[in-house]
């Protein structure tokens, strides 16, 4: 059953109070839980406990259904519902046209689309009206009806974070109007770059039947005023817009709908060929703009609502107008007039790049491929076309620096694209909270003009910010605003770790208000989503605040990128991957420095793209700032950074560092296990421990290659206190044998142990050291074709047992694979026999790198 428009209100009003499943403490809640407010009667004992809705729809209706199910939730006892205002105080809800016509004494002023106000007001009513009253009213005013929902959550926001709302009185508007996120879902139910389940849209080729998913997804969104889904793969399978599918797209446009929330989709720009019969998709050719035209009607035929297209081409091999000598600005406006009687809008990604450069021309690169395609076409793209623009020029690298197409492009719209999931970045098994990465994209400044009307300059900073070009209202843009990549999976917490939900979370209220701080929004979340109590809501927001440069700092130094395996599964370090290849990501490491150089004088020339003070800033070494310095510079390791570091130095330090501080998330966790439930403090604990250990794997393999490729030690390794780690292969093999390790940085010592014999094998060590109590990590390798079994025991007595049998996306012994099991808290006696046991399964070979003994954690 679906919320269509002809269904009552009350109908669809039962189905989203029981949208949240009951079970405790999954995730699933996110940041909508709504527990119980401490001394909620004292506190809120002046709120008033009537709602009086003015209007109707399913979005006033959502509006109205939250502040019932939220209010009751948080403060207990009921929240009564009318339709008009009677003699007591009460919370009225509606669009300002209403509001003002109703409600004669709240005088609400006109703002911007999608905006709110919340303001108590003594309030009389209006011609027509009951008799007037005394009441102290919580009016929440709606520019539209999106505006009274997102004030409805605005409100209570505030109430789970315990704030005073006796004296409120607020106004917000959005930053800009465009506040979308892209799926890259497949019609067959798997998604691209997904790592939290299989799409909560599509399986076997169609819609699912059961969506409840979505219904509870859209309300998530709207609840930090997100008001657009794409909904499938930017490599799009055509199959989206035909009459087969187009039926079952509406079903997913029916539950967002009562969210405030259009629904999108992404096309394959060969479709009249592929789907229409045409010989020819050339954007020029009549036909081909009949064919987008009837497919834009048929699409706003059951879905009249539709917000409109996303379009990838001629990239990473998608088909583009390059096929018949024509630009990106033909492409997007055969289809965008298509769009334009419906109000729909195409977003044009800018990410087109060859993916087949030669590595050995020192000038070519990727980094200018957005400039080079976009910037000669300004100006000739129609007003519903939005140029979506990665942050950065590479492409979501943990530092880059911005896109210089936020500044180049003046009479073309544009959005920022951001990315949720975290493709490079830990793909969620990682903390990474993501603002403040974004805030340093959003807040750099340009340096570019302010522009001109007729030889005048407009109003406005001399100077915008990448927040304030991507607004729209700058160069008075039609629209504008941003974008992200959220690929949500059916993962009970949605992104599969539950601190990643900080990042769905941050997009929201960042794309809302880029003004806002990152430490505001991260202890917001966190006491929505554990608790408002201080000891959690400083350790988890403090987690979460320290983890992006903590990630920077153990996998990708100085702006060389993350130094991953790029033509992997881009997860645990590959540093060559990058190397010898046209994909255009090069670090250009050899034996006597590293990094691009990308400067006028001497290198690819990318820096002229910038206006002149920040190319001016770029094309020195002693301006640029370290943490961009290897983006712009190919310096020698001996470098001295502004830190007073050599680049080398600064790379072993830095990565120790940022292991330690992975390690330290652990231990800043394990103090909340009695004031966070059970369930997601266990889920966390596993995450943190994980990763503290594939940090490990990050420190070892960088720094062991940088000294490699270097021949310069790290002057600090004789101060740097590290575990007891004995080597699989320096044990007592049986039926074990010894191979190297692809890449071979990944695995200590460059080799490994495995059992590939068959049968069991087993490899023993006899302890020399002091007795006491020691935690054990080992160290092996979780490869995806099978799931050995694994034993550790101390002198016959078993401490632990497991399977292996995570998904790494690699069947190989590497960086992705490599994987600690830590061990808490074994007595080991002087003279003891470890041993650890191995039972191949599948094509896993139970692969052993080593094991490290520590002193135990308190």
């Amino acid at each position: 059953m679906v919320c269509r428009w002809v269904i009552a209100l009350t109908t669809c009003g039962r189905l989203l109070l029981s949208a949240t499943p009951a079970h405790a403490e999954t995730g699933y809640a996110a940041w909508l839980r709504y527990a119980r407010v401490p001394d909620a009667a004292t506190r809120y004992q002046g709120l008033p406990r009537t709602l009086v809705v003015l209007g109707d729809g399913p979005v006033i209706g959502s509006a109205r259904d939250e502040l019932v199910r939220g209010l009751e939730s948080m403060l207990g006892g009921r929240i009564s519902v009318a339709t008009a205002i009677g003699r007591g105080p009460a919370i009225v809800i509606g669009t300002t046209d209403r509001i003002n016509a109703t409600v004669r004494t709240a005088r609400v002023t006109s703002m911007a689309v999608d905006g709110f106000s919340l303001a108590w007001s003594r309030l009389r009513q209006g011609s027509g009206g009951q008799a007037s009253n005394d009441g102290g009213h919580l009016v929440i005013a709606g520019q539209n009806d999106r505006g009274v929902l997102y004030g409805a959550f605005a409100l209570l926001r505030k109430v789970a974070l315990g704030e005073d709302v006796s004296r409120i009185a607020e106004r917000e508007e959005p930053a800009a109007p465009i506040r979308w996120v892209n799926h890259w879902d497949n019609l067959d139910g798997t998604i691209e770059r997904g790592y939290a389940g299989r799409s909560i849209f599509f399986e076997g080729g169609r819609v699912q039947d059961e969506l409840s998913r979505v219904r509870d997804y859209g309300r998530l969104l709207a609840s930090v005023g997100v008001n657009g889904v794409a909904i499938n793969n930017v490599n799009a399978n055509p199959e989206a817009i035909t009459d087969r599918f187009i039926p079952q797209v509406a079903r997913v446009a029916d539950l967002l709908r009562p969210w405030g929330i259009a629904t999108a989709v992404s096309i394959d720009f060969s479709s009249p060929m592929r789907l229409g019969g045409l010989d020819t998709f050339d954007p020029l050719d009549a036909r081909v703009a009949a064919f987008w035209k009837d497919r834009v009607d048929a699409l706003y035929r059951e879905i009249p609502d539709l917000g409109g297209f996303v379009l990838k081409a001629d990239s990473e091999g998608r088909l583009g107008p390059s096929a018949y000598g024509r630009t990106h600005a033909d492409a997007a406006n055969v289809i965008a007039r298509a769009l334009a009687p419906h109000r729909g809008v195409i977003f044009y990604r800018g990410f087109v790049y060859d993916h087949h450069m030669d590595w050995r021309n020192l000038k070519n690169d990727r980094a200018r491929a957005a400039y080079d395609n976009f910037k000669p076409l300004d100006g000739a793209f129609d007003a519903n076309v939005i140029l979506q623009i990665k942050y950065g020029p590479i492409d979501f690298q943990v530092r880059e620096p911005p896109s210089p197409l936020f500044g180049a492009l003046e009479k073309t719209n544009q959005a920022i694209e951001l990315q949720i999931t975290q493709e490079y970045l830990g793909q969620q098994r990682h903390v990474v909270f993501l603002a403040p990465l974004w805030k340093a994209i959003l807040d750099f400044d340009m340096g570019v003009p302010a522009p001109t009307t007729a030889g005048r300059a407009v109003s406005g900073p001399p100077s915008p910010t990448v927040k304030r070009l991507v607004s729209g209202a700058t160069f008075n843009r039609p629209t504008g605003g941003f974008v992200a990549v959220s690929n949500v999976g059916r993962s009970m917490n949605w992104l599969g770790h539950d601190l990643a939900m900080a990042n769905l979370y941050a997009f929201g209220r960042l794309a809302w208000n880029p003004e806002t701080t990152s430490e505001q929004i991260a202890r917001e979340w966190t006491g929505l989503t554990f608790s408002t109590d201080t000891q959690v809501v400083d350790t988890v927001s403090g987690i979460l605040l320290d983890s992006w440069p903590a990630y920077e700092r153990y996998s990708g130094p100085l702006g060389a990128g993350t130094l991953t395996d790029i033509i992997g599964p881009h997860y645990g370090p590959g540093i060559e991957s990058s190397e010898r290849n046209g994909w255009g990501q090069w670090h250009r490491a050899n034996g006597t420095g590293v990094g691009m150089d990308r400067t006028a004088a001497t290198g690819t020339g990318f820096v002229t793209q910038y206006s002149p003070s920040v190319a001016t800033m770029f094309e020195s070494t002693a301006s640029t700032p370290d943490e961009l310095l290897l983006f712009f510079h190919h310096v020698p390791y001996t470098h001295v950074l502004h830190s007073g570091r050599t680049v080398i130095q600064h790379i072993y330090d830095a990565h120790h560092q940022g292991a330690a501080d992975a390690a330290g998330f652990v231990d800043r966790w394990r103090r909340l296990a009695q004031t966070i439930d059970r369930e997601r403090y266990a889920s966390v604990l596993a995450k943190l421990e994980y990763q503290a250990g594939h940090a490990v794997v990050w420190r070892d393999a960088i720094n062991s290659w940088f000294q490699w490729v270097s021949g310069v030690p790290d002057a600090n390794a004789h101060s740097r206190r590290l575990p007891l780690r004995i080597e699989a292969e320096a044990m007592t093999l049986d039926r074990f044998s010894i191979g190297e390790v692809t890449p071979w940085e990944t695995a200590s010592g460059a080799l490994a142990i495995s059992c590939r014999s068959g049968g069991t094998c087993a490899a023993q060590y006899r302890y020399g050291g002091a007795a006491g109590r020691v935690d054990l990590a080992i160290q092996y390798f979780d490869e995806n074709d099978g799931a050995s079994r694994f034993s550790v025991s101390v002198n016959g007595r078993d401490v632990d047992t497991w399977s292996a049998d995570a998904d790494f996306l690699s069947a190989n012994a590497n960086g992705h694979t490599s994987t600690r099991r830590l061990i808490r808290g074994v007595e080991l006696a002087t003279g003891a026999e470890l041993r650890i046991t191995v039972i191949p399964q599948g094509g896993e070979g139970g692969v052993i790198d080593y094991v490290e003994i520590v002193p135990a954690s308190p």
